[in-house]
């Protein structure tokens, strides 16, 4: 059997999305705030695009091969004495720029910034970066002013502790460690932890809850003790709210435990996480909605990101242009500009289409709140707008709506529900609600139990089974009945 390589054609036919087409898709799926930066970075590239607000056009690279061809062709528009003016002003401008050129060095590092200078303002309002829980502990660590071998260690200790501030590793898991193995002890190990175990914030470095937690404890705290107890042999029994087997094991009152319990809670049981971290997430709404007289008015924040338009001038350059290539650069980029232009308006459309059905059909949720949510699902308003569902889908993706019950994302309307003994449909969220109402209702020396709550929501006409109202109570974190209840 001979194997050698051939070339050889294959016709086929496929089905592909054009790029224009895949940009809309893209675009019709971006946030407020990516959408902002898509239309800035647009703006800074194609020169075919401007602000509508621009007084001067923001075209300046061709301007030169507009004056060629009108000096070739022996005219002279208005156009012309526009950009003519236009190269005056930035000739002035570099002079003025290599002026303070001059000036900065002659100054040298003498300058002072004004609160006037918008950069130095810019710096005033960047926030400044975080500084990470293993740098922070770093930097304490060596203020103890550490040996050598100390350093090594206690390096190796702190940057490998988790987000949380815990060491996931026993000693003798670290001693075989590459960098440690074969050079240290564990004496010497357990003595730079325990360094480590006394950086702020407290609790860091311990290898579970337990040491996390009595790490924390005050040494002056007279009942130090009895905690320390109680956290080392029934914290177990405290989650599950067994305190009469605490009280007798511990030979104190039921009280007692509590005032114990109150002193633990407030301990952190993450006391990594309050370092360093991800800066909060900023949400720019999408939608807002307001009572505007006397109707909800839906209204797309558009305000933040900058209008933008093909520029014309552009568009005479490409008719009285007579270099092909001038005229061939100067039509992909109008046509680059002109399909971004198009597919923003698109999505805008979308977008308002597809939020004013969703609150036609949530208009009680802007009345009276969660618990007037209705059952809603995506092919619903896909059908009333006449798209699509893949296209609902992506409009609301990851994009928020303000409301007068506070700023929440658009899929947040979109759930399931269950139905009424007469018929009427609630929403999850509604069931959820509720479940969470008649828990925040009950006696707490005798907490109702999951099929307790089912009969009640039964008793109102809502047919739930017990399976369903426990996954809504641990879907709210609630705990369970033995665990809500209070003792006397």
């Amino acid at each position: 059997m001979r194997l050698d390589v051939s070339l050889a054609q294959k016709l086929s036919l496929q089905l592909k999305l054009a790029p224009q087409i895949i940009q809309s898709i893209e675009i019709l799926q971006l946030p407020a705030l990516s959408l902002q930066e898509l239309v800035e970075t647009a703006l800074g590239e194609n020169e075919a695009l401007e602000r509508e607000d621009d007084s001067l056009p923001d075209n300046q690279e061709l301007s030169a091969h507009e004056r060629i061809n009108a000096e070739e062709n022996g005219k002279t528009t208005e156009l012309e004495k526009e950009r003519e003016d236009l190269a005056d002003t930035l000739e002035r401008l570099e002079q003025l720029e290599a002026a303070a050129d001059r000036d900065w060095q002659d100054f040298g590092q003498r300058r002072t910034f004004s609160d006037e200078d918008p950069k130095f303002e810019a710096m005033n309002n960047t926030a400044a970066s975080t500084t990470s829980l293993h740098e922070s502990l770093y930097d304490q660590f060596i203020l103890f002013d550490p040996d050598d071998d100390q350093r090594t260690i206690g390096r190796h200790l702190i940057f490998n502790l988790n987000e949380s501030g815990y060491l996931p590793y026993g000693i003798e898991e670290i001693l075989e460690s590459p960098e440690l193995r074969g050079r240290f002890t564990i004496e010497q190990v357990t003595e730079v932890l325990d360094m480590v175990q006394r950086l702020e914030p407290k609790g860091v470095g311990a290898r579970d809850l337990q040491e996390c937690l009595i790490l924390q404890l005050d040494h002056n705290d007279p009942d130090r003790g009895l905690k320390e107890t109680l956290i080392r042999e029934h914290l177990l029994e405290v989650n599950k709210n067994k305190l009469p087997k605490v009280a007798r094991d511990m030979d104190l009152t039921i009280a007692d435990i509590q005032k114990l319990i109150a002193g633990i809670v407030k301990l952190d049981p993450r006391p990594g996480a309050r370092v360093g971290g991800d800066r909060n997430a900023y949400v720019q709404p999408d939608v807002v909605v307001e009572w505007i007289e006397g109707k909800w008015e839906i209204l797309l924040e558009d305000r933040f990101f900058p209008r933008i338009r093909v520029n014309s001038q552009y568009k005479e350059l490409l008719t009285n242009s007579d270099d092909p290539k001038v005229k061939d650069y100067v039509r992909r980029k109008l046509e680059s500009a002109k399909w971004l232009v198009d597919a923003i308006q698109q999505r805008q459309s979308t977008l308002s289409r597809v939020c004013d059905e969703i609150f036609r059909v949530q208009r009680e949720y802007l009345d009276f709140g969660e618990s007037h949510l209705r059952p809603l699902k995506m092919q619903e308003i896909a059908d009333r707008v006449g798209i699509h569902v893949s296209t609902v889908s992506r409009a609301i993706a990851d994009k928020w709506a303000q409301t007068p019950r506070g700023i929440v994302p658009l899929k947040f309307f979109f759930t399931g529900g269950a139905e009424t003994a007469d018929g009427e449909t609630l929403s999850r969220r509604s069931v959820k609600q509720k479940v969470q109402e008649i828990i925040e209702s009950e006696d707490k020396r005798r907490p109702m139990s999951d099929e307790q709550v089912a009969e009640r929501l039964k008793g109102d006409g809502l047919e739930i089974a017990r399976r369903t109202v426990t996954k809504y109570r641990k879907a709210l974190k609630i705990p369970s009945s033995r665990q809500r209840r209070q003792w006397d």
